[in-house]
């Protein structure tokens, strides 16, 4: 790899990694407060599938980085204006249909997007993103599934879910932005051109939302910034939860 690009490459593996490790620590929340006993563990489990994709992708960084840090020292030693992920991963949880909807949301994200990050030039991006991709197949068929039975069920989960993609939708067209140094990764055949994946992208939530006789919200307003670690007030809470172990006994390991 082009030395030049390796702080590109870097500065990529540790937003990755912040998306896999914010969404995860919000799934985790979850658990022992699911609806009933099966969808609380599966959801538990989904947040360890992201735990454990931040932990690769941070180590990676970590190497690629050379000074010494872990992957715990990236994910629990750092500000939230250092964190670099989507917007839509840190948001609360709200209610489980608002949980939902985003998981399916980025469900169909990653899908597309880990599917043409195993196809990268970097051997060890290829390999997380092979894995990732198995992991995100099944996230997805599960999402899917409640997005259709809360959609097409009673008038009130309907109304719950109509709510979550309506509040959600502004956060959508971030995941799609390419910043001129990623952009230079994609050239080089290392990330993945995130603006190629929005028309399949939407081609498969329409489809799911029609069959769950969901409306598609109007794209009126729109958010971002989280790239930029420019964030809402909600990752400065989330990160004191995450980090208060770390931060109140250094040293510790994940």
């Amino acid at each position: 790899m082009d030395t030049e690009l390796q702080p590109a490459l870097i500065n990529y593996c540790i937003a990755l990694g912040d998306d896999s490790v914010v969404l995860g620590h919000r799934l985790s929340e979850w658990c022992r407060n699911g609806p009933f006993l099966e969808e609380d563990l599966a959801l538990t489990n989904v947040a360890l599938d992201f735990i454990g994709r931040a932990r690769m992708i941070y180590s990676y960084a970590a190497e690629l980085e050379g000074k010494g840090r872990s992957e715990d020292d990236i994910a629990y030693l750092r500000d939230s204006r250092e964190y670099h992920n989507l917007l839509i991963n840190e948001l609360p949880n709200g209610d489980f249909a608002f949980t939902m909807a985003r998981q399916f949301l980025v469900d169909v994200y990653d899908m597309g997007f880990f599917t043409e990050l195993a196809q990268s030039k970097d051997p060890m991006l290829a390999a997380i993103a092979a894995k990732a991709v198995k992991e995100s197949r099944y996230h997805l068929r599960r999402s899917e599934d409640w997005i259709k039975r809360l959609g097409d069920g009673t008038e009130e989960s309907h109304d719950r879910v109509q709510k979550a993609f309506k509040d959600l939708w502004g956060y959508l067209p971030e995941m799609f932005d390419v910043s001129d140094e990623e952009q230079q990764l994609v050239d080089a055949g290392i990330a993945v051109n995130r603006r190629a994946l929005e028309e399949n992208w939407t081609a498969t939530v329409y489809a799911v939302m029609r069959e769950a006789t969901l409306d598609i919200p109007d794209d009126s307003w729109s958010i971002s910034g989280g790239r930029d670690g420019v964030h809402t007030e909600h990752l400065g809470f989330l990160l004191t939860e995450m980090q208060v172990l770390q931060r109140n006994y250094p040293g510790q390991q994940w």
